[in-house]
């Protein structure tokens, strides 16, 4: 299908690659942040978790309980499964092409760990999480936590063969399940070789592309899988062409423009917000949660 000419290609700045930082046995890359990039403001980390393969009697995913507050997780389920509980009293199971939006705010204790089956069983695993800083005004709003399953999550067909899973902002008319505090639009898309596609970015918005797996070009450029995508915010569409089936991640927000003090799992924007964050989960402000 030919590219809409009235449409501004972004065009790539740079890619960074994702390194590899395994947890005990779990497969992991980290593209963000990096040696060149600390944030892609909003966006602030990604791990990538697997692609592989579990033995039965397998002891899991390692994330037992733990605190965070000031941003927003979002946590994509490619392969498996994963079970969620935290101190607001949210729990779930989310299977393979289910997604889980965690908003930490105020503050929180979840953990996120491989339910009995897949311990049991075992097989295969992949798990993208992605934070979301939130500005000053909504640091401190109330924690809140959404798990949706595939069939939750709307699959658009696209025009040049690909298919977008949608789950948070809007999409030639349809919305997602996933109601942003910030506005951020997510997605997951799969491109079949061949395929090429012009996604519409408003003007200024920050993107978020990382190459999942697979061969593509964006704007005419190859870009490698396990890379993030950097690219410039002046354009008003993300020009992709998949050279091989491709898996990517694919979302956008407004940039915040204020500073960021991070301190482990607590995002805030002064250090004396950092050290009110640590004395308060030490108090058992955040809650508890036994698992």
């Amino acid at each position: 299908m030919p590219l809409d000419t009235n449409q501004t290609a972004r065009r790539v700045i740079a890619q960074h690659p994702a390194k590899r930082d395994d947890i005990g046995d779990l497969v992991t890359r980290r593209p963000l942040p990096g040696p060149q990039l600390e944030q892609l403001d909003p966006f602030l980390f990604l791990n990538h978790h697997g692609p592989q393969t579990y033995p039965a009697n397998n002891r899991g995913l390692p994330f037992g309980p733990h605190p965070h507050r000031g941003f927003e997780t979002v946590t994509f389920i490619l392969e498996g499964s994963l079970a969620h509980a935290d101190s607001a009293k949210h729990q779930s199971v989310i299977n393979a092409g289910g997604v889980q939006w965690m908003t930490a705010g105020s503050g929180i204790v979840h953990a996120e760990i491989s339910p009995p089956e897949f311990l049991r069983e075992g097989g295969p695993l992949e798990i993208l999480q992605l934070w979301v800083n939130l500005p000053s005004r909504l640091k401190m709003s109330e924690p809140r936590y959404v798990g949706l399953q595939q069939e939750s999550i709307p699959a658009i067909a696209l025009p040049g063969g690909g298919e977008l899973n949608l789950i948070a902002g809007e999409w030639q008319g349809s919305v997602g399940p996933i109601d942003s505090l910030t506005g951020v639009f997510m997605s997951t898309l799969r491109l079949p070789a061949g395929s090429q596609e012009q996604l519409p970015v408003a003007p200024g918005r920050q993107v978020f592309l990382y190459v999942v797996s697979g061969e593509v070009e964006v704007g005419g450029e190859p870009v490698q899988a396990h890379h993030l995508i950097e690219v410039d915010r002046d354009g008003t569409s993300l020009d992709i062409e998949a050279s091989s089936d491709a898996r990517l991640l694919f979302g956008h927000g407004e940039v915040i423009e204020e500073p960021v003090y991070s301190h482990g799992p607590f995002v805030m924007t002064t250090r004396e917000e950092i050290v009110q964050a640590v004395e308060d989960y030490q108090n058992g402000k955040f809650g508890g949660l036994d698992a």
